[in-house]
């Protein structure tokens, strides 16, 4: 089990890639549905089968792969913003920093003291590598909507460390993350709304020019 986790790690990992890759907003939302697909798996790996086990498990696949895309597309297609044009740091710039920082957050993993179950497991790097490809799409891009997938991104880096946790973290803590990411999107779902009725825009980078 544990070696077919790693794999689903390695896979998440390399949808960061993905994300980090490219211009098209549709390519993105989909890497990141896959991505919350794959993760929504995870606890079902790791963990003995229960019924209890079944339905948080479906709950956060429908959440992470099916309702949060499916808002993003309909954001998407009602202010018609299909690429990133011009983010602030170039494509092939970003990707070369998300490598380095996957690269050490292994090297950072290596000398965290973690638990002896823990050791040689891939969730620790996977999680920084996430939260930091979540960290640059965020901090790299210029459109609310790719800074919302960033912040899921940041959010699903959360959630894979928290996997470390599950043994001692009650699930009803892990539901209510669940709700707070909701949430979180519902309200970036208004500011985007409210930002492209004022603006015709939804290029961040604007709001800095606001004057009274």
């Amino acid at each position: 089990m544990d070696i077919f986790a790693d794999q689903l790690l390695v896979f998440v990992m390399l949808i960061n890639f993905v994300v980090l890759g490219s211009s098209r907003m549709t390519m993105a939302i989909r890497a990141v549905a896959v991505q919350g697909v794959v993760l929504g798996l995870l606890p079902g790996i790791i963990h003995h089968f229960s019924w209890h086990l079944v339905a948080i498990t479906v709950g956060i696949i429908l959440a992470k792969g099916v309702i949060i895309p499916w808002l993003l597309f309909r954001a998407m297609d009602r202010i018609q913003i299909k690429r990133e044009v011009e983010p602030f740091i170039g494509y092939v710039s970003t990707l070369i920093i998300g490598a380095v920082t996957t690269a050490l957050a292994f090297v950072f993993a290596a000398k965290l003291p973690l638990a002896p179950e823990h050791q040689g497991l891939l969730f620790v790097p996977a999680s920084i590598a996430t939260m930091m490809t979540g960290f640059l799409t965020l901090t790299t891009r210029r459109k609310a909507i790719s800074q919302v997938i960033g912040y899921l991104i940041l959010e699903n880096g959360i959630f894979i460390f928290g996997l470390l946790l599950t043994t001692a973290m009650p699930v009803m803590v892990e539901a209510g993350a669940l709700l707070d990411l909701l949430v979180g999107i519902f309200v970036m779902g208004i500011v985007i709304n409210h930002i492209s009725n004022e603006f015709s825009s939804i290029d961040t980078s604007r709001l800095t020019a606001l004057k009274e």
